[in-house]
């Protein structure tokens, strides 16, 4: 998108989209797990693969995320290059990701890098993921230090 050519209305939706992005990993990287479900809408469908997994409404996403993430003692997701179209009350967004997951207290754990396709929609409690769908493009174990 043309930056001179987009309204102040659509560059507010973007940045408002933005913060969406980094409110989820914040959630995520700090098992927030109230403010994660700040970004998803009630009813969203969420698509990360066969690998992880496919979920419909934000309390299965949130208790899957629940479940899994005590195991890591840190978590770093990394959210870029997002681009986002608004239109109206509705805007759609892709994002890259780079997700370390880190297991052992040796520094163990996983590198995943992929891109986010994300549906949003502007609720009164601001704007929400309504559909998420998750590409890996890269997974590799992190070796621990002995």
């Amino acid at each position: 998108m043309d930056r001179a050519k987009v309204s102040t209305k659509d560059r507010e939706t973007q940045q408002d989209v933005a913060n969406v992005l980094v409110r989820y990993a914040t959630g995520i990287d700090s098992k927030d797990w109230k403010l994660f479900r700040t970004c998803f809408t009630e009813d969203c469908q969420a698509d990360y693969g066969e690998q992880i997994g496919v979920w419909d409404g934000v309390e299965a996403i949130a208790d899957y995320m629940e479940r899994t993430h005590p195991a890591a003692v840190r978590t770093l997701h990394r959210i870029t290059n997002a681009t986002v179209t608004p239109n109206g009350d509705r805007a759609v967004a892709r994002s890259y990701v780079d997700v370390i997951f880190v297991v052992e207290a040796t520094g163990g754990g996983a590198h995943a890098a992929g891109f986010y396709d994300d549906e949003l929609v502007r609720t009164d409690k601001g704007w929400k993921i309504a559909s998420r769908r998750y590409t890996m493009v890269h997974m590799a174990p992190i070796e621990g230090s002995s």
